[in-house]
C-alpha cells in the first residue's frame, strides 16, 4: 500500500491517533480509511469512493447516516439545557421522558432506569447493581456473575471480563475473579452427531446447572446473555434455548441480564431480541440504537425486585454511591427521545419484518453453496456469512492466514464497509432504513468480493501444489 502522503488526514491519524480494535503497529504502516460524509445506509471516503455500510458502523447507526429530526432535537435542547446532572435527586425533562419511554417499552415489567453512555458502562453498571443488590439481601457470597464463551458485554474491566473473546482478555489480565463462563449455543459448531436443535439446547441448560453446581448455587449471582450473540459471530440460539436456561437460574434464585445493546430497538423483527427469543430479563442493558448512535446513551432497566434491593440498600448507606458525570445528559436523552418517536411514527419494526426475510432468504439463496461460506445464520436484520477452507468438516481458515482481514479489504474495493469477527464470520446489520433495493445492491457487492477472494485462494492453492 501507497503510504499516505505528507498532511493527509491519514497521516496525521497515524502520527497522534491510538485506535480501538486494531494492528496498532501495522496501522503505522498502512494508515485508516477516512470517512467524510454520510447518507442513509452510504458512506464515503475522503477520495469521494461510495460504500454500503453493511454493519450500520458498529451495529448501532439504525437510522442511517443521516437525519434532520436528531440533529434538530440535538440542538434545540442544546439552546435550552446543554448540560445538567442526574446526581443527589437532581433531574430535567429529557431524562423523566426518557426514562418513562423506556418503562413504556420494556419486554416485561421493569420498575426503573439508570442511564449511561456505552454499552460496556451499562453491563459494567449491571454487575455493580448486582453485587449491591445480593449484598442488601445479606447474600454476601453469592457475588460471581456467569457469561458465555463468545458473549460480548463490552471493554470495559468488569465486562471484558464477562466477555468470552479471547482478544479481549489476551495480556489485559482479564478476566477478574469471579466470572466464569458457560458454553456458546452454536448449533452448527456445537452439536453432537445426530443431536436435534432442542436437544442440543437441553445440553445447553444441562452444562450451565452443572457449572452452578460446580461453582456453588449460593456463589453465583447473576448471568448475562445477548439474545442473538453480536461479536461472537452472530450466533442464534436453537429453538427453546432461553427457556430452558431460565428455568436452571430461577432454580437457583440466579437473575438473568438480558444484553440488549445490539439486538434492542427492532432489529430482530421484534422491539427487543428478548420477546424475539423468549427471555423474561430481571435487567435488561441497551445503547446503540437507543440515539441511533447520534449521541453516547445507555440505559440500565431494572426489575421492581432488584429496585427494592437497590433502594435499602442506599438507605442504609444514605447514598446509591454510583453515576456518571454524563448519567442522562439532556442533549442525549432529547436524541434518544425522538429517536423513539421515529421508530414509532415510522413503524420501524414493521419495516424490519418486511425486509428483514428478505435479506435472511437472498442470503441463503445467494450464498448458502458458496464454496468459501460454512453457515448462513440470522434473523430479522442481523446476520452472518461463516467463512470456512472445508465446508464438508466445517473447518475454520488458520487465523495466521488472516481471511478475515483479506476478505474486508476487498469488501471495501467492491463498495461495502464490512466487519470480520470470530473465526473469519462476516456480521450483517445494515441500518434499520435499508430498503430491498439496498439489501439486493449490498449483496451484490459482498458477492462480487467473496468471489474474488476464492478465486485468490484457489491461485494460492496452485501455487503452494507447483
Amino acid at each position: 500500500m501507497t503510504p499516505p502522503r505528507a498532511n493527509s488526514a491519514a497521516a496525521r491519524d497515524i502520527a497522534n491517533a491510538l485506535h480501538p480494535y486494531t494492528d496498532l503497529k501495522a496501522h503505522l504502516e498502512t494508515g485508516p480509511l477516512v470517512i467524510t460524509r454520510g447518507k442513509g445506509v452510504r458512506v464515503w471516503d475522503e477520495s469521494g469512493k461510495e460504500y454500503i455500510e453493511s454493519v450500520a458502523g458498529l451495529w448501532c447507526a439504525s437510522l442511517g447516516f443521516d437525519n434532520e429530526r436528531l440533529v434538530e432535537a440535538a440542538a434545540r435542547q442544546m439552546r435550552k439545557l446543554p448540560f445538567y446532572h442526574a446526581f443527589t435527586a437532581k433531574s430535567h425533562e429529557p431524562l423523566i421522558d426518557l426514562s418513562e419511554m423506556l418503562i413504556e417499552r420494556a419486554p416485561v415489567p421493569m420498575s426503573k432506569v439508570f442511564f449511561a453512555n456505552s454499552g460496556s458502562e451499562a453491563n459494567d453498571s449491571a454487575i455493580k447493581m448486582i453485587w449491591y443488590f445480593n449484598n442488601a439481601l445479606g447474600r454476601p457470597k453469592k457475588k460471581k456473575i456467569i457469561g458465555r464463551l463468545k458473549g460480548y458485554h463490552g471493554i470495559t474491566v468488569a465486562a471484558a471480563s464477562l466477555t468470552g473473546l479471547p482478544a479481549n482478555h489476551r495480556s489485559f489480565d482479564v478476566p477478574l475473579p469471579g466470572f466464569v463462563h458457560t458454553i456458546t449455543p452454536h448449533f452448527y459448531h456445537g452439536a453432537n452427531p445426530g443431536e436435534s436443535e432442542d436437544e442440543f439446547a437441553t445440553r445447553c441448560a444441562d452444562e450451565l446447572e452443572k457449572l452452578i453446581l460446580a461453582e456453588g448455587p449460593d456463589t453465583i449471582a447473576a448471568m448475562f446473555a445477548e439474545p442473538v450473540m453480536g461479536a461472537g459471530g452472530v450466533i442464534v440460539p436453537p429453538r427453546g434455548y432461553f427457556p430452558k436456561i431460565q428455568a436452571v437460574l430461577s432454580k437457583h434464585d440466579i437473575l438473568l441480564v438480558a444484553d440488549e445493546v445490539i439486538c434492542g430497538f427492532g432489529r430482530t423483527g421484534n422491539y427487543w431480541g428478548s420477546q424475539t427469543l423468549e427471555i423474561r430479563p430481571d435487567i435488561l442493558t441497551c445503547a446503540k440504537a437507543l440515539s441511533s448512535s447520534f449521541l453516547p446513551i445507555s440505559a440500565v432497566m431494572v426489575n421492581e425486585r432488584v429496585f427494592q434491593g437497590l433502594a435499602d440498600e442506599s438507605h442504609k448507606i444514605g447514598t446509591f454511591g454510583h453515576g456518571f458525570t454524563y448519567s442522562g445528559h439532556p442533549v442525549s436523552a432529547a436524541v434518544a427521545i425522538e429517536t423513539l418517536k421515529i421508530y414509532d411514527e415510522t413503524d420501524i419494526i414493521g419495516h424490519v419484518r418486511r425486509v428483514g426475510p428478505h435479506m435472511q432468504q437472498e442470503l441463503r439463496r445467494r450464498f448458502a453453496g458458496h464454496e468459501l461460506v460454512g453457515e448462513v445464520r440470522g434473523v430479522g436484520l442481523i446476520a452472518a456469512l461463516e467463512l470456512v477452507e472445508d465446508k464438508e468438516t466445517r473447518k475454520n481458515f488458520d487465523p495466521a492466514r488472516k481471511i478475515g482481514a483479506s476478505c474486508t479489504k476487498l469488501l471495501e474495493k467492491h463498495g461495502v464497509i464490512g466487519r470480520l469477527m470470530a473465526g473469519d464470520t462476516m456480521g450483517l446489520s445494515p441500518p434499520l432504513i435499508i430498503t430491498e433495493a439496498e439489501v439486493d445492491e449490498m449483496l451484490t457487492r459482498i458477492g462480487h468480493a467473496l468471489d474474488e477472494l476464492a478465486v485468490e485462494l484457489r491461485r494460492e492453492k496452485l501455487a503452494l501444489v507447483k
